[in-house]
């Protein structure tokens, strides 16, 4: 794909669309409203389109249960993420340029104190353990070395790290490096989004859809006055795409209070990832915001019950891996209003999904049967990565939008044969463009 998003100039942070729709604008209808929803609602609206989004739920920030996108960890990171999953080789080749589409966006919002504040957005100092020099490990070296050359910035390859962050040596980390990433407040910034979307134009409407939506395409396009629909149903994709690859990632994290009264404040994430660490157990410690930490982590593949508690095994033994981590995690204490949450990431076996519906029906035109395709837009399957990568994907459904809209054929996606560090290299270029001009994204 070849769709720049260029602040400025097709991307706004303003509370307008970047283009106003005219008469004849196209309709796009998303179905979901998390952020993969929501973000593909900006992106598209800025480019000039209307655009509707149905969702059975909405961001709320009670103490029920809350939408996935609001539980995520939200700290970006290059992949494979920390949980581990997205190992297959056509999720790793596209999510190192989206990912690196998506850091240049959030770090342009962290770059205005007012609109950081507004998004609860924050770049901060991110650190990777390792109980292994990193050059034993190929591919950690390899992570290493793209994510030196990425454009990500304030890299810093250091052992010392360890001492310094206060881990405990008797962890066994040897090795570390850091640098700087987004870190989300999701309740913050699903409250904005959902604000910057409707204030652009988007309309916002509540049900839930059920079954596959192949077969319900016409008549949802029609209801909506659509003229693409765009899918960005998470794990609901098991129906509402037919994918019987989709499956439940379950996920948990504790907060605490991190004011620096019971344990020296915490202001950076602290990670071991699924692959370095011992029995696949992560180890994940990243502030929310100024006031809260987030203890982590499980990645629990086809559990569907959201009924862990403090006193569930994989729960307790989490809160021990962290304090056996960072010794003074012992002294927390926690958010009594919010202690435990927990979702279920929508993972899928084969790859995250950016693609159009590759499945056609057969139409009579002018006498003959031809095979009509499907004007459907798939966008999921990004397991525990949905923040690190919303724009970049957002920025190939744009273009997929507009193959449909010409009537192109659909064509399912393909593996790059090769670790583009060129096309990561350029980013690096793009990203430096926050300082210097409108900010590009692109690979």
């Amino acid at each position: 794909m070849d769709q720049p998003l260029i602040l400025g100039e097709n991307l706004s942070l303003e509370p307008f669309a970047q283009h106003l729709p005219i008469a004849a604008s196209p309709t796009i209808l998303i179905i979901g409203g998390g952020v993969t929803g929501l973000v593909n609602a900006w992106v598209l609206l800025d480019r000039g389109y209307r655009v509707t989004i149905v969702a059975k739920e909405w961001a709320s920030f009670t103490d029920h249960q809350r939408l996935t996108s609001q539980i995520a960890g939200a700290l970006w990171e290059y992949p494979p993420a920390v949980c581990g999953q997205h190992t297959d080789a056509m999720s790793l080749s596209r999510s190192k340029r989206w990912c690196m589409i998506a850091y240049s966006i959030w770090e342009a919002i962290a770059s205005n104190p007012k609109l950081a504040a507004l998004a609860g957005v924050q770049m901060r100092s991110s650190n990777f353990f390792f109980p292994f020099p990193i050059e034993e490990h190929s591919a950690q070296y390899q992570k290493m070395q793209e994510i030196e050359n990425s454009g990500v910035h304030g890299f810093n390859r250091a052992p010392n790290l360890i001492h310094k962050q206060g881990i405990n040596p008797r962890f066994g980390a040897v090795d570390a490096y850091e640098h700087l990433a987004p870190v989300i407040d999701t309740d913050r910034c699903m409250e904005w989004l959902m604000v910057l979307t409707q204030s652009k134009g988007a309309k916002f409407h509540t049900e839930t859809i059920t079954d596959d939506l192949f077969h319900q395409e016409q008549e949802l396009l029609d209801r909506f006055s659509a003229d693409v629909l765009v899918n960005c149903t998470g794990l609901s994709a098991l129906s509402l795409a037919g994918d019987k690859t989709c499956y439940p990632l379950r996920g948990a994290l504790i907060r605490v209070l991190n004011d620096g009264t019971e344990f020296p404040k915490v202001d950076c994430s602290l990670a071991i990832t699924a692959d370095a660490a011992q029995d696949n157990e992560i180890v994940f410690i990243v502030p929310r915001n100024d006031n809260i930490l987030l203890i982590g982590g499980v990645a629990q593949p086809h559990r569907w019950e959201l009924d862990l508690t403090l006193e569930s095994p994989e729960i307790q033994r989490m809160r021990a891996r962290a304090e056996a981590f960072l010794p003074g995690l012992k002294r927390a204490r926690l958010d009594d209003e919010y202690p435990i949450a927990q979702g279920l990431r929508p993972a899928r076996e084969r790859n995250i999904r950016v693609e159009r519906e590759l499945r056609t029906r057969t139409v009579s035109l002018h006498g003959e049967e031809i095979e009509e395709p499907s004007r459907i837009i798939h966008s999921y399957g990004h397991g525990g990565s949905g923040w690190s990568l919303s724009f970049g994907c957002a920025a190939d459904v744009v273009s997929l939008v507009e193959d449909v809209l010409h009537n192109l054929p659909a064509s399912g996606m393909k593996v790059q044969e090769r670790v583009e560090m060129e096309d990561v290299h350029v980013q690096a270029l793009w990203n430096q463009s926050l300082k210097d001009g409108p900010i590009r994204a692109k690979l």
